[in-house]
């Protein structure tokens, strides 16, 4: 899938962003060439783009009628309106290694044993760092849950099935790394009842401490 986003370079900075983003513009710095890159573009396509493009997909950015491949590293967001307020694009070329950071789905788990036993599965670990050329990066990392049988079983780094060109960033992430695993929510709410039921330690030691006479 081919991403785009024009970019118009900017000389505004500072307290001065803030009328910027009040014309409905995202700014944003281009790093990877011989100086950043200030710029800007459209908040509604950006956005489109960050849903799209993640921290996983190459986006070609359009700047002065020039196009420069490039990776999303960060984006800034307000922690209460949640709206975008920066953006950094590291710029790369079609030749080199770049690292990304790529989702992991679980599929056919509504086949497996542990969904007819209505277990529940868990993700402990959503997203992995990885290594390839812009071409051959993933817009996802897919592992079979068809096996899950048991609250006993995991899915782990070892059982991801890896792109041809693509690598772990992670040399020294364990094999065994747990990235799903399963539990059964009744007998967790079991648990959690018996504990509430369950006096506390003071009100043990008041029930069965002595009166006073």
């Amino acid at each position: 899938m081919s991403i785009q986003l024009s970019l118009e370079k900017r000389t505004v900075q500072g307290k001065k962003l803030k009328g910027l983003r009040a014309a409905g513009q995202i700014p944003s710095v281009v790093y990877g060439g011989a100086e950043p890159i200030l710029a800007s573009s459209v908040y509604n396509m950006t956005e489109k783009v960050i849903a799209d493009a993640g921290y996983h997909s190459p986006v070609t950015l359009v700047v002065d009628g020039k196009n420069q491949l490039a990776i999303i590293k960060n984006v800034a967001v307000d922690p209460v309106s949640r709206r975008i307020l920066n953006i950094e694009f590291q710029a790369i070329s079609a030749d080199e290694v770049v690292e990304a950071t790529t989702p992991i789905r679980v599929e056919n788990f509504e086949q497996s044993e542990a969904a007819k036993l209505h277990y529940v599965l868990a993700m402990v670990l959503e997203e992995v760092s990885v290594k390839a050329k812009p071409s051959n990066l993933p817009e996802e990392l897919v592992i079979d849950g068809s096996k899950l049988a048991s609250t006993d079983d995991k899915l782990t780094i070892a059982d991801l099935q890896l792109p041809a060109g693509v690598e772990l960033a992670d040399k020294e992430l364990a094999t065994n790394t747990v990235i799903a695993n399963v539990y059964d929510p009744v007998a967790e709410a079991a648990a959690r009842d018996a504990d509430d039921a369950a006096p506390s330690a003071d009100e043990a030691v008041s029930t069965d401490a002595p009166q006073a006479e």
